[in-house]
């Protein structure tokens, strides 16, 4: 029993090594520059938004955070809608994802993929289908959380 549980811990290793030697090997370091750096690049665009609606149009903290986002949620959809915000997260990943500009382009991505059936039933019915779980237990959850410091906090 013993020689078989040993042939066996062998294939094993063989076939895990032929395994090893036939997978693409993993570009972690890469992966992560990029995502750091596009990342930064969305942040800093943001950050250059937000100075410039302060300073030119004279406008407070909050109204130029509002023009920020507003800014980026556009220029995201733009470029999803050109079909350039997919090019650009296939080498960034995470780092145009994670900004507000990946929530953009997971709302109009879905649209625009189904925009042939129709603007009701196509673009309508597939705006939300990957934002819209995301909104809905964000909102309980804030309804859930209001309700309980309204109650229950003194």
């Amino acid at each position: 029993m013993d020689s078989l549980d040993l042939k066996q811990k062998k294939i094993n290793k063989e076939y895990q090594d032929y395994a090893n030697s036939l997978s693409p090997k993993s570009k972690v370091f890469k992966n992560c520059m990029m995502a750091f750096i596009v990342g930064g690049l969305i942040c800093t665009i943001g950050q250059l938004i937000n100075n410039l609606a302060k300073i030119y149009y004279g406008m407070n903290k909050e109204e130029a955070s509002t023009i920020t986002s507003i800014t980026l949620i556009f220029i995201a959809a733009l470029l999803t809608g050109l079909g350039l915000y997919e090019k650009i997260g296939k080498r960034a990943g995470a780092g145009s994802i994670v900004p507000i500009t990946g929530f953009s382009n997971s709302i109009v991505a879905p649209a625009m993929e189904h925009k042939r059936e129709g603007y009701v039933l196509g673009v309508g019915a597939k705006l939300f289908s990957i934002a819209g779980p995301v909104l809905v237990y964000g909102i309980s959850t804030s309804v859930i959380v209001g309700l309980i410091n309204c109650f229950f906090v003194k």
